[in-house]
């Protein structure tokens, strides 16, 4: 069970400042609990704290920052079960699938706990001309200084983790903006870290409404700002960061193409698709929303996936048979359904499910979607997938590239050759052979391309983007 409330964490130390923030149980929509919100105030406060530690966190050695983050890993696994049902409470996250990203953020912080002792420089050559005669230069990574972190409602665990643990890593002091739908499991990460010997002002975890955290973005005391969200908020946060270092993870439509060669594989593929669809109510960003089937597969594997899609069972989220639970809210099934809608009436036909109650969004299948339609070329971001057939490859990663997103891409495919010209030609920051591409792990370089994003995410990554080199020029003699 919840807490009745939830302290925010400025400059390490749990604040009681209200209980103003309503925090509901997305299946049931009831109030599971209240938690603190940020005012301006507390937010210019914690961005003061974050640039006075800046020089002690700096000098914090990477021994003690791993020791923060082996602690972390301890203490989360301590509290598995607690920080699982709190992301189902607050997310409406199916109970494995919550089990599945508390698993995800103990893994993250293990990454970033062996990274911190990794960050290292290099030797340079200079002698490349007799000018440099006698000269050498040496690098080495310094961190950037004070971090702003803004992270989404649909992986409130895990995408908090691939901002925080690589902020320690790196010794940067970090501000974190979590959703407001889903702030619990951040404040339990700020619970956690408050029991470390992190210098005074090294972090805050501050649940803001949007409306009232413009210094997250606009204060030039920040020297990243790192955001993960819709591509319109994201562009936006952008265009207002000013001369700070920007870091997006913004959205996709991703696409999936199962290759003629796969006629006796269609039951894996047909597994893997409809947990790339459908998994967490089709709520991520690398969810399979497009599906391209080769013309001579295109019929066996509808049928598989039809009958597939009407088999998941769509409910309470705390059932651990439920594979569907709620969407984040009703606005968001309401504006996802409209899509549909409006795509039937433009010539597609749903296949499977399509049923809408309120926050409750049936697994749904669709084919005939018109490319022109919202539900094609915008990112759903719900339990709804789309089929369509292809006769060459070469077309199908036309189809694949002819989107405003380019984040990850599925090939079901036993050809190396075009699992290459799959890796040369798609605009996407991933390729995923024999997967969808909702697969991550997340030690491995995660990001887009196009409107889904710059930059990319996995903890040493991230460490590159919080660190900046320097360069240290030595003339042995003179």
């Amino acid at each position: 069970m919840l807490k009745k409330t939830y302290p925010y964490y400025l400059a390490n130390e749990p604040v009681a400042a209200n209980t103003d923030l309503e925090v509901t149980d997305k299946f049931s929509g009831e109030v599971a609990t209240r938690v603190a919100l940020a005012d301006a105030a507390a937010i210019d406060k914690a961005i003061a704290a974050a640039v006075k530690a800046q020089d002690e966190l700096r000098a914090f050695p990477p021994f003690k920052r791993q020791a923060v983050l082996e602690h972390c890993v301890s203490r989360f696994r301590e509290r598995y079960d607690e920080l699982a049902e709190a992301l189902c409470i607050e997310a409406g996250k199916p109970i494995n699938d919550s089990k599945g990203e508390v698993t995800r953020l103990i893994d993250t912080f293990k990454v970033a706990a062996e990274e911190s002792v990794r960050i290292d420089g290099e030797i340079v050559n200079l002698e490349i001309s007799p000018r440099a005669k006698g000269y050498h230069a040496y690098t080495k990574r310094v961190p950037i200084g004070p971090c702003s972190f803004i992270s989404p409602f649909n992986f409130p665990l895990n995408l908090t983790a691939h901002k925080v643990a690589p902020a320690i890593a790196a010794g940067c002091p970090f501000v974190l903006k979590p959703a407001s739908r889903t702030p619990v499991g951040a404040l339990i990460i700020g619970e956690v870290l408050a029991e470390t010997d992190l210098p005074k002002g090294a972090f805050s975890v501050l649940p803001a409404h949007r409306d009232g955290a413009d210094l997250f973005t606009t204060d030039e005391r920040f020297k990243l700002l790192s955001f993960t969200g819709s591509p319109a908020v994201g562009w936006a946060l952008k265009a207002k960061a000013g001369k700070k270092k920007v870091i997006l993870e913004l959205g996709g439509n991703a696409a999936a193409i199962v290759d003629a060669d796969q006629c006796d594989k269609l039951d894996y593929v047909t597994d893997r698709l409809a947990f790339g669809a459908f998994y967490q109510s089709g709520q991520s960003c690398i969810g399979v929303q497009r599906i391209l089937i080769h013309a001579s597969l295109y019929d066996a594997l509808r049928d598989r996936l039809i009958a597939k899609t009407k088999s998941l069972k769509m409910g309470n989220p705390k059932d651990e048979k439920t594979f569907v639970g709620p969407m984040i809210s009703e606005s968001e099934s309401n504006r996802l359904a409209g899509w549909m809608e409006a795509a039937v009436k433009a010539g597609a036909k749903i296949v499977a499910g399509g049923k809408v109650d309120g926050a409750m969004f049936e697994a749904t299948l669709l084919e005939n979607v018109p490319r022109g339609e919202d539900l094609y070329r915008r990112e759903a971001f719900g339990p709804v997938a789309i089929i369509e057939q292809f006769e060459r490859f070469d077309e199908a990663l036309a189809v694949v590239n002819d989107s405003d997103f380019g984040l990850q891409a599925g090939v079901f495919t036993d050809s190396l050759a075009h699992t290459h010209l799959a890796w040369d030609r798609l605009e996407v920051g991933g390729v995923v052979i024999n997967d969808v591409p909702s697969f991550r792990v997340d030690n491995m370089p995660y990001g887009g391309v196009k409107d889904s994003g710059l930059g990319r995410e996995g903890i040493r990554y991230a460490i590159d983007d919080m660190t900046e080199i320097r360069l240290m020029v030595m003339r042995e003699t003179w």
